[in-house]
């Protein structure tokens, strides 16, 4: 009987537990990045009070800890999903968002006539690449 009850707490720590840490964490990162991409000014004022304020690299943090929960919560989805599928869709999305990053901080400085189309066109294939991986496992699995 108490090995049952051992097995039973360690199945839910094993298997809940993690998924628990990955929504909420996937959520915060999330969460965060989106106040640090739209309102930069005030992310550094309660956060991020590094000195000196850069609007522009505070966009590019919120994209990236975007990126980094996107990775999260596709780890918590209900259907088996392969781990490149994951990696190349959330590295796709922060690198989405870093490209509209750079897209709104254009006159901010930078090359922005070379960095807005190699970081879109990586996003553009990272993300490919991951939807492909996804569809081919999903297909596979069936």
């Amino acid at each position: 009987m108490a090995s049952r009850e051992i097995d039973r707490q360690s199945s839910t720590l094993g298997h809940r537990f993690p998924h628990v840490v990955a929504i909420a964490g996937g959520v915060g990162f999330v969460a965060l990045g989106v106040w640090g991409m739209l309102d930069p000014r005030s992310f550094f004022d309660a956060v991020a009070t590094f000195e000196p304020y850069n609007r522009h690299f505070l966009q590019d943090i919120g994209a990236f800890q975007i990126g980094l929960g996107v990775v999260l919560l596709l780890t918590s989805v209900s259907i088996p999903v392969d781990g490149l599928a994951v990696a190349l869709l959330g590295v796709g999305g922060g690198a989405a968002l870093h490209a509209v990053s750079h897209i709104v901080g254009r006159d901010l400085g930078g090359t922005p006539e070379t960095d807005i189309p190699f970081f879109a066109a990586l996003a553009v294939l990272l993300l490919a690449a991951g939807g492909f991986r996804w569809r081919y496992e999903r297909d596979s699995a069936r």
